[in-house]
């Protein structure tokens, strides 16, 4: 049982076929199917039974799957390992939308720059979903918030705070200042898929001061949020820095929320998962968090009117970023 067979299974897999899988690998479908059938024959077992044109991994493949997985991000590391010096290979990278929209692109510019023979591929989705994504090796590292429970991370993860984001509420226009639960005038509540940490903060805030949303009403995008909000549907939790991609932020008011207070975004992998790819990123996220850091900070108005103010001052991405 060699990497190359595995790597063969893992595709097929993946593919959801044969015929895709031999074109992720540039191989004709006659070698990946002739690999996979000696694949079965060293183990001894079916990996795959056919159901009509569609290939279903036997119980055997369902337990061959993670060790496969194991064993090639283990090749991987080792690849990375006997090249500290210059990074290179591939880094897959999970992170919130939010994040890739406002904190990456000057970053991972810099950092393609400086480490071309990196092939960085990145993903997108909620900091739940993220940290499933690094258990299961199909990321090699991810950027979340901290979750509600960080001890929820167990010794499993390494992590290193990166960036800090300060949760606010957004309101329509005209609202009433904000200083505890029972100010919120509107009963719904406006909100990411449950496994966003954001979200997770906010619902923890109103039941600690016995108050539960009549409503939630999940979106997709901080674009969507946005309009829902300025049109009057809810209210809403986001970090400040997404109010820089708001092209239009004059209906809705945003109130602070001292009670939550700042948000760590870490950067997370598995344990002992580490490659001079990783290591060069980390290292790019933190130095860039310590520039910030030492930056003086714009004053923001008691509503927030003027929370937009920091977006004139540095370069923009205009797609709406989604997730937390």
């Amino acid at each position: 049982m060699d990497l190359a067979a595995l790597t063969i299974f893992r595709a097929v897999v993946r593919e959801n076929g044969v015929t895709r899988a031999a074109a992720k690998l540039n191989r004709v479908q006659s070698n990946v199917t002739t690999r996979i059938k000696q694949l079965e024959e060293q183990l001894g077992t079916d990996l795959f039974i056919r159901d009509g044109r569609r290939l279903v991994l036997t119980p055997a493949g369902e337990t061959l799957l993670p060790y496969a997985e194991r064993l090639l991000a283990l090749a991987d590391e080792a690849r990375h390992a006997v090249r500290e010096d210059r990074p290179s290979g591939r880094l897959r990278l999970g992170t919130m939308e939010s994040v890739a929209a406002t904190r990456l692109p000057a970053l991972l510019a810099q950092y393609h720059q400086q480490w071309p023979a990196v092939a960085l591929e990145l993903e997108t989705g909620t900091t739940g979903k993220l940290i499933e994504r690094v258990r299961e090796f199909e990321v090699d590292a991810a950027l979340v918030a901290t979750p509600l429970d960080p001890a929820s991370l167990g010794d499993l993860f390494e992590t290193v705070p990166v960036f800090r984001e300060e949760l606010v509420m957004l309101t329509p226009r005209g609202h009433r200042p904000i200083h505890e639960v029972r100010d919120v005038a509107l009963s719904t509540l406006i909100a990411f898929e449950r496994g966003c940490a954001y979200r997770a903060y906010i619902e923890k805030w109103y039941l600690e001061h016995g108050v539960r949303p009549a409503r939630v009403l999940e979106l997709g995008s901080y674009h969507a949020i946005v309009a829902c909000v300025a049109a009057g549907a809810g209210v809403a939790v986001a970090p400040r820095s997404v109010l820089d991609l708001q092209t239009d932020a004059s209906n809705i008011a945003v109130h602070e929320l001292p009670d939550i207070g700042m948000i760590e975004t870490l950067l997370v992998w598995r344990h002992g998962h580490f490659s001079s790819a990783l290591n060069a990123l980390r290292r790019t996220l933190v130095t860039a968090e310590d520039a910030d850091v030492a930056a003086p900070m714009d004053a923001v108005g008691e509503n927030g009117h003027d929370a937009c103010d920091r977006a004139r001052q540095r370069p923009r991405m205009r797609a709406p970023p989604e997730g937390g």
